[in-house]
């Protein structure tokens, strides 16, 4: 299927969740007047998370357990239909959301649908497109010693151009380097782990979280104190891919043809077709660095702040994928096998999952007054800040969850002072107690397919260049639970005790 024909089953998912949350946020909130909270303790919006019960989750519990199952037990009607699925648990929540808050729930859509869901599709899109215009050519066999220099390479490339960059980008060579090879889908996975995740530790441009902290006043190298978590865990995982995918070659024929042909061979003759698309990775990581230093005002749409440093961030992001799409031969979305597949799925089911988790998050935020006020107050050692974070992490967005609990850590240690007096002291007497909320909240993103954007996308890419992907709990059960949590537990010993 042509890119351009395939793009016109993508872009009406976005369209139609901008929409829903849109006009049922927006028109809400113009028939109620200005946003406000039913009376309560909390009172004011900005308080929703206060007044919300724990039960209002079960929407998102049930959107996740549909990603979980329905592949599984009916996987026909999961293929077809899925976008239905989505929009009925979204449906669930809304309605009686709407209903019984009513101005305050429609900006809390609108909010989420112009500030979270839209910025979190253009970046996503942005690095698909842009990464899908480059394709490496020559010689390049999936030989297990091939696999984990790949594996390195992305990993460390998290850092600098993120982990959705890193993956998106390392993804399809690592597919095409391993295309006749019959188990391949351990490949994908610890590429998820390693280069989806794990690997964008270092700097605040690897994942979302760190940018944030780097927002609140967090030193821009500051995250390179974390360095020997990266080196222990990127160590350990590469040594246990490296026997573990020697296993599965040795038994393979392909195994063999490669051995007799010089399977390393070729490495150091690649070439890189559509190297153009470099320009426009720079000008997206560029776009966020941006994001972060400058301040051009604000824009307000029905309660909804928009700041014009995120409206700038996302023109960019725009512009370079429209040129990188453009400017890219055909040939080269053809041999890469470039679909908007991937994309469209990624749309539709975080549709779901960002409506659905409005209540968890906002019980969150509202720290010792929400519904989850035991679950902070039981966080008090780094070792505890660590799994509180990653737990969350896992199954929420990591970067409200490292936010929450920063400013936990901020209120516990030093109440009352100025967020940047906080910070300081928190960076001078707890670093510990930093390093811990950092490295929980990116590592453990990859304890799921949802924990963090990559995670999702790229188990699409794989399944739509015909990989047998794990699904939702078999990834779980099979792969993070054994592998990953063993390695938290050591990093806790090691690091956080």
């Amino acid at each position: 299927m042509k890119p351009s024909r395939d793009f016109r089953r993508f872009a009406p998912g976005v369209g139609l969740w901008l929409c829903v949350m849109l006009t049922v946020g927006l028109a809400t909130t113009a028939v109620a007047g200005e946003p406000s909270a039913p009376s309560g303790p909390a009172g004011g919006a900005h308080d929703l998370g206060a007044l919300l019960p724990l039960w209002s989750v079960i929407p998102f519990v049930g959107m996740l357990l549909s990603l979980a199952l329905a592949p599984l037990l009916v996987k026909s009607f999961w293929a077809r239909r899925y976008p239905l699925v989505a929009l009925f648990w979204a449906a669930v929540f809304a309605v009686p959301f709407v209903t019984r808050y009513g101005a305050t729930a429609g900006t809390a859509l609108a909010h989420m649908a112009l500030s979270d869901y839209l910025p979190f599709i253009i970046l996503l899109t942005g690095l698909y497109t842009v990464s899908g215009g480059m394709i490496l050519r020559g010689k390049l066999a999936g030989t297990p010693r091939t696999n984990v220099v790949l594996l390195l390479i992305g990993a460390c490339a998290a850092s600098v151009i993120g982990t959705t960059g890193a993956a998106t980008l390392m993804i399809r060579p690592v597919l095409r380097a391993n295309r006749h090879r019959q188990h391949k889908a351990h490949i994908v996975v610890f590429l998820i782990f390693l280069v989806g995740n794990i690997g964008g530790v270092l700097t605040p441009l690897g994942d979302p979280p760190l940018f944030l902290g780097f927002l609140h006043g967090v030193p821009f190298f500051w995250t390179l104190r974390l360095l020997p978590l990266f080196l222990v865990s990127v160590s350990a995982l590469l040594i246990l891919f490296y026997f573990l995918d020697r296993h599965w070659f040795a038994r393979e024929a392909h195994g063999e043809q490669v051995r007799e042909t010089g399977g390393d061979a070729g490495l150091d003759r690649l070439r890189l077709d559509g190297a153009h698309n470099i320009l426009f990775l720079l000008a997206i990581v560029g776009a966020v660095l941006i994001s972060g230093s400058v301040r051009l005002g604000q824009l307000d749409v029905f309660g909804v702040t928009l700041l014009g440093r995120n409206l700038l961030r996302d023109g960019l992001i725009i512009i370079a994928a429209v040129l990188s799409y453009v400017l890219t031969p055909h040939r080269i979305h053809h041999d890469n096998a470039f679909v908007w597949g991937p994309m469209r799925e990624v749309a539709w089911l975080f549709g779901g999952i960002f409506v659905t988790m409005i209540p968890a998050l906002a019980i969150l935020k509202a720290g010792e007054h929400g519904a989850l006020a035991w679950l902070l107050h039981t966080v008090n050692s780094p070792a505890r800040f660590f799994w509180a974070a990653g737990g969350l992490s896992s199954f929420l967005d990591n970067a409200p969850t490292y936010l929450t609990y920063f400013d936990a850590a901020l209120g516990r240690f030093y109440p009352g002072q100025p967020e940047a007096a906080a910070v300081a002291g928190l960076l001078a007497t707890h670093a510990d107690t930093l390093a811990a909320i950092s490295a929980g909240a990116v590592f453990m993103g990859a304890n799921t397919y949802i924990g963090n954007a990559p995670n999702f996308m790229v188990r699409s890419i794989a399944e739509e260049a015909g990989v047998k992907m794990p699904h939702f709990f078999e990834y779980m059960v099979k792969w993070s639970i054994p592998i990953l949590l063993p390695l938290f537990a050591a990093l806790t010993w090691l690091f956080f005790r």
